[in-house]
């Protein structure tokens, strides 16, 4: 009795003390936190001047990282706000919960020495494949060589000739098999130089190819002797293509080849005066032989297209006057795809005979005048504008096709439709002939969907303008510091692109008199301050004006006089503080002010009675007067973050009646509550997306593979992150929400409390969120929030730490079964699970007994520590989970993916089979307990056979295939083929097409 007694005076006497001690206990707080954030800005600051292409932050300074900003942006306003409203009777316990936190705090500091850096090496990389084209002709050529590349005494090569004839796609091909085939090099780098040669940018290019970084600044001697340096390091081959101009190794810090260090420089060129400059081993691509072309020809245009009667001769006849240019040849095929008519064929040949006759031989009219036919195939007017619109752009570049069509549209080039989703989609439409007919390729810089131009393409484009009613003047990306001469400027130009330049001056009495110019870009210099008033005086028709990306201060009142003006795209010109009124420009159909610096919002921006797209996020713009928004009744689109209680109302926004998209950001849950109730009442806009916290990088970061999206085709999205959610007031959301993802917020355990009433949600993401321990409970399985799991496709859950059942089954009757509702998930598609250490079954096998997730088609399970089952038994009153016989049916399951799982025993229960018609992918790495995979063997000719499996990854240690359990020996047999064995034995896989790969990579190929 006495230890009892004693035990509870110490806890009455804990409390008391922590009683009378709280307000010192919360100062003490406070600082301990203050200090904490110091040291993180300081490690912060610390990671910023490392330089990150040479080094890579720890993981456990990451992991640091994340837990300091967890105490410092979520628990700690936790804790202020509960101290804010504690009561007398509450302060002991809540004391209690504070002296918890300091310890958590003094731990957490402790553990920010990291005595062995913040940083490691990256590790070395060898090169990145490349995207290549089909080769035909060129094999010789590239045997050619591969023999110089394997000569010791041949260290320079040149790669010759015209412009599309092939020389970039031999040498993708070569680099791509140096960095499969073993000859030697330790590194090959890939740099593409373009016209505009830049010692400094070839520099850093180099560099960055190496992961290593040069002297900032421009100072050439130096970096070179610091690239100098770096690449006599390794044996390396180095591949510079489509160099213009004439330069020395030594002046941008390139080691010579030689025979003692092995290494190899391959350039390509349309001039051979460079290569010989050079000293370059000479390899001339020649034109493709006839019957390659023809090879080539068909492979775009189709083979059957041999089945229509008396087109071979034809057909031989346009191959030939394509004069074995392989790109003229790939680009006059796809203007020809789809033509079927015997007689289109004979004109087309006739007026491709009339485009080139009197062409000489290996010159630069040669490829323009063949790539010309095409451009003139496309006959529509408005699509050549639209392909010419591409070449403003800087060469070599990926265009985003978003941001292509936005500025057609803003040109005027599509043509007016219904709404801007119609407009988009036409603008698609335009981009998909483009590439069908080879005028434009498919790019990728990472952002997004994008487009290519070719760079001879792109010489044919700007020359049709040059000779045509509209000039273009087209110095994108050519690293000019002045604005050209006044005498450039003619009276006859239409367009003009100085984008992506370090312009830095406009000469005030610079005053070009442009009366046709209707489209001036600016955009990307970023030294640029200062408009002068004079300079855009005399440009009467100018209606697309593009200042983004600049440090422009205020722009000038002459802009007032472009009556014609009906773009404005100011984005990211942060330094921007001063605008005219607006009021006189009464075409202005654009204005994007995305990232501008203004404080107030531009005066006379309600006169803009014919605007149809308004960006206001400007992060300093704090007031927007009430009422100018509801007076531009064209508004299709509108974007304004953050939003005040005193800005936009959503009764404004109501009154919109042709809006078509809505996108805000909201400081607080209660705000997003407060416009939502308003626009369910006064209706909304069918395209929105509501945004509460701090949005930041997480769309790109962390929406993963159901983000990947065109921001048209993201309908009715809410995205709650770093906020408190279900403490206070309820939540309220769109009725007619499609898509809703809750990152980083502390959060109640009972999340349905969230989706009552949703009835169209299709995408679900939980990611980052504390507090939450099942998405659904059985209990509740028949009440009104659980509506939108019965039409719910996509789920994905991430790094929920607290979470330990998707599904919930209330044990409260002997039978577990019924208390589930047959509605839950039964709709759902996909499902992603990352990072959820405590859940221990992804699902139940009442759930499938009860038809629950008959419409799965994809599971992905990666990095869940805890996870022992994917589906499985519930567990009775002892512990025990049945082992009872049972169909496990997932008609749809298509894809599994299984990775880092280290507890995983098994993936269906104890004598379950699989029932499932379409499974035809499966990916399984580091699940180092399963004892059974799933296959779906087949029998060919009465064989077992895996045909109807597309991939199959499966990588474990070779102690783990040696013990799987096979349910038929079959399964075992057919395998046998694929199973390859690492060099020290420790590991094995199986590929089938693939190979292995990682998950995301995995996901990428699906």
């Amino acid at each position: 009795m006495e230890p009892i007694i004693g035990s509870v005076l110490g806890t009455v006497g804990e409390h008391v003390d922590c009683h009378r001690n709280f307000q010192n206990d919360v100062n003490d707080l406070r600082k301990r936190v203050a200090d904490l954030k110091r040291k993180r800005d300081d490690k912060v600051a610390e990671l910023q001047i490392v330089d990150d292409s040479e080094k890579q932050v720890r993981k456990e300074v990451q992991g640091w990282l994340e837990d300091v900003g967890r105490i410092i942006e979520i628990e700690m306003p936790d804790t202020e706000e509960e101290v804010q409203n504690v009561s007398c009777l509450s302060r002991g316990s809540l004391g209690r919960r504070v002296r918890q936190k300091i310890q958590a705090v003094m731990e957490i500091y402790d553990r920010g020495s990291f005595p062995e850096g913040l940083v490691i090496e990256r590790p070395p990389t060898i090169g990145i494949i490349l995207p290549t084209e089909n080769m035909v002709g060129e094999v010789d050529m590239k045997e050619k060589i591969w023999e110089y590349l394997r000569s010791r005494e041949v260290g320079m090569i040149g790669v010759c000739g015209i412009g599309g004839i092939g020389k970039t796609t031999i040498m993708k091909h070569i680099h791509n098999e140096l960095l499969k085939e073993s000859i030697g090099f330790t590194k090959t780098i890939w740099v593409t130089v373009s016209q505009s040669l830049s010692v400094v940018k070839l520099q850093g290019d180099i560099a960055r190819e190496m992961n290593k970084s040069l002297p900032k600044g421009r100072d050439e001697l130096k970096r070179a002797s610091r690239l100098q340096d770096i690449m006599k390091t390794v044996k390396y081959a180095l591949i510079l293509d489509d160099v213009w101009d004439k330069f020395t190794l030594h002046r941008v810090g390139i080691p010579e080849p030689t025979i003692e260090n092995g290494c190899k420089i391959v350039i390509t060129s349309r001039s051979i005066d460079v290569c010989n400059y050079l000293r370059c081993q000479i390899v001339k691509v020649p034109p493709l032989p006839q019957q390659e072309s023809l090879n080539l020809f068909l492979d775009k245009v189709g083979h059957d297209i041999l089945l229509i009667p008396n087109l071979e001769n034809i057909l031989k006849d346009m191959v030939a006057e394509c004069a074995g240019l392989p790109l003229a040849i790939v680009v006059i095929a796809g203007s020809m795809t789809g033509v079927r008519d015997i007689r289109e064929w004979r004109s087309a040949l006739r007026q491709l005979c009339d485009c080139v006759v009197g062409t000489e031989k290996d010159s630069e009219d040669e490829i323009f005048k063949r790539l010309k036919f095409s451009y003139d195939r496309l006959t529509n007017s408005s699509i050549q504008e639209c392909f010419s619109y591409c070449s403003l752009y800087p060469e070599d570049s990926v265009i985003q096709r978003a941001d292509l069509i936005e500025g057609w549209i803003c040109e005027g080039l599509v043509e007016k439709l219904g709404s801007r989703r119609e407009m988009h989609d036409r603008g698609h439409e335009i981009l998909n002939r483009l590439e069908n007919n080879c005028l434009l390729e498919k790019g990728d810089d990472g952002y997004g969907e994008g487009v290519k131009m070719h760079d001879v393409v792109r010489d044919m484009a700007l020359r049709v303008k040059s000779i045509g009613p509209s000039n273009f003047m087209v110095k994108a990306k050519m690293r000019l510091t002045e604005i050209p001469e006044k005498d450039k400027w003619s009276e006859d130009l239409d367009k003009v692109s100085l984008m992506d330049n370090e312009i830095s001056y406009i000469p005030i009495n610079m005053f070009p008199k442009c009366l046709m110019l209707s489209t001036l870009i600016l955009e990307g210099n970023a030294a640029l301050k200062q408009i002068p008033e004079c300079f855009l005086a005399n440009m009467p028709l100018l209606k697309f004006l593009n200042l983004s990306y600049t440090c422009i201060e205020a722009l000038p009142n002459s802009i007032c006089s472009l009556k014609n003006l009906t773009a404005l795209i100011l984005r990211a010109c942060e330094s921007l503080e001063r605008m005219p009124s607006l009021s006189k420009l009464k075409a202005l159909k654009k204005l994007d002010l995305d990232k501008a610096g203004l404080c107030v919002a531009p005066e006379g921006i309600e006169m803009l009675e014919n605007l149809e797209y308004l960006d206001l996020s400007a992060p300093k713009l704090k007031v927007l007067p009430r009422g100018k928004i509801s007076k531009l009744f064209r508004l299709r689109y509108l974007r304004k973050d953050p939003i005040f209680s005193n800005d936009i109302r959503a009764e404004e926004v109501a009154r919109l009646n042709m809006l078509e998209c809505f996108e805000g950001i909201f400081d607080q849950p209660k705000d997003l509550s407060s416009f939502v109730s308003e626009l369910n009442h006064f209706g909304r806009p069918n395209n929105y997306l509501l945004c509460v916290g701090m949005e930041g990088d997480l769309e790109k970061k962390e929406w993963g593979y159901f983000g990947k999206s065109n921001k048209d085709d993201l309908l009715r999205r809410v995205i709650l992150s770093y906020c408190r959610i279900g403490y206070e007031d309820e939540l309220v959301l769109p009725d007619d929400l499609r898509n809703l993802w809750i990152a980083r917020c502390n959060m109640v355990a009972d999340i349905s409390i969230f989706l009552r009433n949703l009835t169209q949600l299709q995408t679900y993401k939980l990611s980052g969120c504390k507090g939450i321990e099942c998405v659904v409970s059985s209990s509740s399985s028949s009440s009104s929030s659980l509506t939108a799991m019965n039409i719910l496709e996509k789920l994905c859950l991430c790094g929920l730490l607290s979470l330990r059942d998707i599904v919930k089954v209330e044990k409260t009757t002997a039978s577990l079964a019924p208390t589930i509702s047959p509605h839950i998930f039964s709709n759902l598609k996909h499902l992603m699970v990352w990072n959820c250490s405590k859940l221990k079954k992804l699902f139940p096998c009442e759930l499938l007994q009860r038809q629950g997730l008959q419409n799965l088609e994809q599971i992905m399970v990666n990095d869940c520590k805890g996870m022992e089952e994917i589906i499985g038994w519930e567990e009775d009153e002892a512990g025990n989970q049945t082992t009872t016989p049972i169909l496990i049916p997932l008609p749809k399951l298509r894809i599994l993916g299984l990775q880092s799982l280290p507890k995983l025993k098994r993936i269906y229960p104890e004598g379950g089979v699989m029932a499932y018609d379409s499974f035809n992918s499966i990916y399984i790495s580091n699940c180092p307990k399963v004892k059974r995979i799933p296959l779906c063997v087949g029998r060919e000719n009465g064989q077992p056979s895996l045909a109807a499996m597309k991939e199959i990854h499966i990588k474990n240690p070779k102690e783990w295939w040696e013990s799987l359990e096979w349910e038929n020996p079959d399964d075992e047999s057919v395998l046998l083929p694929f199973i390859e064995y690492s060099s020290n034995g420790d590991n094995t896989w199986v590929n089938i097409e693939y190979g292995c790969v990682d998950l995301y990579e995995f996901l990428d190929s699906l």
